[in-house]
């Protein structure tokens, strides 16, 4: 039986081990999804930050005109105010989750990115074995999945 050796040679020996190239482009890929979740976390993050300094600002200013009002129909548009902005802060918790949820898959998708490293190049040298971080041992830390009143612990 006749072997084509480039093939061959793009394995480790190993039966069934993936092509040296085709390793080193999926771990590529996995690097870059992982440093563009980090880059959303980031951008959610400030988002998060921005969003709960405007609305603090908005209720407690809308908490001053309210304490000054004198019962008239302004004074319940601005009790409307409160609730609208109450529930925006509540759906803002979910940036936290939103937030666990990345950094939890950011850490399975380095965890292969690292085993497929050590396991296709070889990645133990003199300084001793190569050290893969252990994958998230829960497959999901956010069980939410949905935004209904009530439905969260805020926080």
């Amino acid at each position: 039986m006749q072997t084509d050796s480039s093939t061959a040679a793009d394995f480790d020996g190993a039966a069934g081990a993936m092509p040296l190239l085709a390793a080193a482009e999926l771990q590529d890929h996995l690097m870059t999804v992982t440093n563009d979740l980090e880059r959303l976390q980031r951008l959610l993050d400030d988002a998060g930050e921005a969003l709960s300094t405007h609305f603090f600002s908005a209720s407690s200013q809308t908490m001053t005109l309210l304490s000054n009002s004198d019962g008239t129909a302004a004074s319940d548009g601005l009790k409307q105010i409160m609730q609208d902005i109450a529930a925006a802060i509540t759906a803002l918790q979910f940036q936290d989750m939103a937030t666990q949820l990345i950094a939890h898959t950011s850490q399975r998708l380095r965890n292969c990115a690292d085993q497929l490293a050590r396991d296709t190049f070889g990645m133990d040298d003199e300084d001793g074995v190569a050290v893969v971080e252990i994958a998230p041992l829960r497959p999901n830390p956010v069980t939410q999945d949905e935004m209904d009143a009530g439905s969260i612990e805020l926080f």
